[in-house]
């Protein structure tokens, strides 16, 4: 969580700004860091926040409080995180997510047309935009990676629910349940170099299962005939993602944009290959995964924020200066949180 709410930090000055106007203002990407103010907080943007709302809205379906976790056990958690009480805690923390008053950083139309939807009462599959697959999505996904005991097939549900809330594309969906196993995969020891091949491998693994307890009707909203043709648009557009980041990664230029490279990361499926591959292009360095993410012409707030998630699940703390962290906006939070799951084993 805080890797991914410092690259998000990053990543915020260079987004919309060009190769030569991010070199011209920050320098070269090796040489790249926090962008502290004295005597202020760094700034995050709407992928920390709604990261936090997700997170906290787990906690509020059933993770608990530490104490509590302790207690209850594993088991006790994934038998409360029961499609109903997700999407009753995801609705209501989306919508304080969309009045609250720092929700003032260019956040996703997506995001917001789909929670003023949630907030006049519309069923989550109606209030979703169906057309969207905005990295909105799974910019927000990594806290569901982090809950400890729940089978593989619940933890895809969850990851999938929070994404269909406002993004109806079958892509959004795959996207956040494969950048979901991305973080799972590097938290429990997964080599750099397996990473590609078993994240390709869940892909088609997953290329026709359609979570209906999860996802309900929304296969049959969105028009599609078949639920499991519908969410095989969605795999396959992230198999042909993983596949321009593997060909990208054969010539491993740590010097080239990576949104040239892989993608400018503004949709979902773009924005999971294109900070995997910043994570891969540094050999898993942390820092520099998130500095390289940052350096890029595209969404380079989402993509360093999901590069700074992936190298945190790798690395921990071990990386981040303490000063980074020190100076993070919503530090309170982002540390109540990782909280509940680090005490949970």
């Amino acid at each position: 969580m805080f890797g991914l709410a410092l690259g998000d930090a990053m990543g915020y000055p260079t987004e919309f700004l060009n190769m030569a106007q991010i070199t011209a203002k920050f320098g070269p990407w090796e040489k790249m860091g926090l962008p502290l103010s004295a005597g202020d907080v760094v700034r995050v943007t709407d992928d920390t926040q709604m990261a936090l709302a997700v997170g906290e809205a787990l906690v509020e379906a059933g993770a608990g409080e530490p104490g509590a976790r302790r207690t209850r056990g594993a088991t006790g958690v994934a038998a409360a995180l029961t499609p109903a009480s997700v999407e009753s805690a995801l609705r209501k923390q989306f919508v304080a997510w969309l009045h609250d008053p720092d929700n003032n950083r260019a956040p996703g139309q997506t995001c917001l047309r789909a929670c003023a939807a949630l907030e006049r009462g519309l069923r989550w599959q109606d209030a979703t935009v169906r057309g969207s697959k905005g990295c909105g999505a799974n910019m927000r996904v990594t806290p569901v990676a982090l809950i400890p005991g729940l089978r593989p097939a619940h933890r895809a549900g969850i990851a999938q629910l929070q994404a269909a809330l406002t993004h109806g594309h079958p892509t959004a969906l795959a996207a956040s349940d494969l950048t979901c196993h991305a973080t799972w995969l590097l938290a429990h020891g997964c080599e750099l170099a397996d990473l590609l091949p078993r994240l390709r491998a869940y892909a088609e693994d997953s290329r026709n299962t359609y979570h209906v307890e999860w996802l309900g009707d929304l296969a049959v909203s969105a028009g599609a005939p078949d639920p499991r043709a519908f969410i095989a648009l969605g795999w396959d557009e992230c198999l042909r993602a993983l596949d321009t980041a593997a060909a990208a990664l054969r010539t491993k230029d740590v010097s080239r944009d990576p949104c040239e490279a892989v993608g400018a990361g503004w949709v979902a499926e773009e924005a999971l290959a294109t900070a995997l591959y910043c994570l891969l292009v540094v050999n898993g360095d942390p820092r520099g995964a998130v500095a390289r993410a940052a350096h890029s012409s595209g969404d380079s707030d989402s993509i360093a924020a999901l590069a700074g998630a992936f190298a945190g699940a790798r690395h921990g703390l071990t990386y981040w200066p303490p000063e980074w962290r020190e100076a993070l906006e919503y530090k309170e939070r982002i540390a109540a949180l990782a909280a509940v799951w680090d005490n949970a084993a």
